[in-house]
């Protein structure tokens, strides 16, 4: 194990690694605002909205990150749109990852006792102030379990962000493994990956107790 080449590397695959972390925490963002606007338009069934939200889940989920990464880096510029591969990233983890949070956020909203909803529209709640005071507030407290599992999961469908050409960690790794061949060098130092999951992982087992167990007195 050739350790000055690590401390050599280092700083590489810090900056990788920060790269990564930013590009995959946009994404994430973006998909879970994707998908709550899905999920509750599919929650209050409204007309036509709802077939294309249907449409659009069913296609994001059946389409690997990688073909989409490769629509919008190869063909795109062929039709005039050309966008950079932190575009191209954000945009196709924001395009995967919003049919999963959309399935999320709907799956919780139906949790809400409908005895609840209708109470609300008894006291002259709009639609709008439901979801904001009633139907939301229960359902991110079931929900926090599965969003957890879709963070970490785009976090790791990160790694194909290199075949677009972006200098993330594994990007990285793949190029110094082929200039220097120092392969268990640099595969140890890719598990910078666990460095970034392991946080998520340990903040949503503390917001999931907190939320929701906090009303039973568990802390």
């Amino acid at each position: 194990m050739d350790t000055e080449f690590i401390k050599q590397i280092m700083p590489m695959f810090a900056e990788a690694a920060l790269l990564t972390a930013r590009t995959g925490c946009i994404g994430i963002l973006l998909s879970a605002a994707a998908g709550a606007v899905c999920a509750v338009i599919r929650f209050w069934k409204i007309p036509v909205l709802r077939t294309i939200v249907s449409i659009y889940t069913e296609l994001s989920r059946n389409t690997p990150l990688l073909i989409d990464l490769f629509f919008l880096y190869f063909a795109l510029p062929r039709m005039g749109i050309k966008l950079s591969s932190q575009q191209c990233g954000i945009t196709g983890l924001t395009f995967l990852g919003g049919s999963y949070m959309a399935e999320t956020f709907r799956s919780s909203l139906e949790t809400v006792s409908k005895i609840q909803i209708e109470s609300g529209m008894c006291i002259g709640l709009n639609r709008t102030q439901l979801v904001r005071y009633i139907v939301f507030p229960q359902a991110l407290s079931v929900s926090i379990p599965s969003l957890c599992a879709n963070c970490i999961f785009l976090l790791k469908e990160t790694s194909v962000f290199s075949a677009v050409a972006l200098a993330d960690l594994m990007y990285v790794a793949k190029d110094l493994i082929g200039l220097y061949y120092k392969t268990q060098e640099t595969q140890l130092l890719v598990l910078s990956y666990f460095a970034l999951l392991l946080p998520v992982s340990l903040l949503g087992y503390f917001f999931e107790r907190r939320l929701r167990y906090g009303q039973f007195g568990i802390s």
